[in-house]
């Protein structure tokens, strides 16, 4: 019985060792993606290539931002990046990751803070975000894109 005990003990205590070293592989694999999708995001913007963007986005994606309706879609978030451009004069930006959540199966929550830059390379806009990454066919996409700026518009 004390053998039985001890070993199933120890079978528990290696298993759980195995799932923690595979969830840390996981989480190593999104965290490269993620850090990766990021550097081409603003790349997007510098060359104005909307299929670059596109490309960040999981098919059934929304972008939550701030004092808008959600969109969501492809096309939807195809418009968003010719606004992006056009109205907004986006044509650079960085984001700074602070945290990753989650197991790293199929979907990762980033944590951080963006930065949006114009044509002159001046930072006109900055403010912190949350991304639930998926875990789809084509490789880590973004799923649920929410974002608000640290200025409020309203005041000057």
């Amino acid at each position: 019985m004390k053998t039985t005990r001890l070993f199933l003990v120890t079978f528990l205590a290696a298993t759980q060792l195995m799932l923690e070293a595979q969830t840390n592989d996981q989480m190593a694999e999104a965290k490269k993606a993620i850090a990766a999708s990021n550097a081409i995001y603003f790349e997007s913007f510098v060359k104005n290539d909307a299929n670059l963007f596109i490309d960040r986005y999981a098919e059934d994606a929304c972008i939550f931002a701030p004092n808008s309706p959600a969109v969501c879609g492809r096309d939807a978030v195809a418009e968003f990046f010719r606004s992006a451009y056009s109205d907004y004069g986006l044509r650079n930006g960085k984001f700074i990751t602070t945290a990753l959540y989650g197991d790293g199966k199929e979907y990762v929550t980033e944590e951080g803070f963006w930065q949006s830059f114009d044509s002159n390379g001046k930072m006109f806009d900055d403010g912190k975000f949350l991304v639930l990454w998926k875990k789809t066919p084509k490789g880590w996409k973004m799923f649920r894109d929410s974002f608000s700026s640290n200025h409020n518009p309203a005041i000057k």
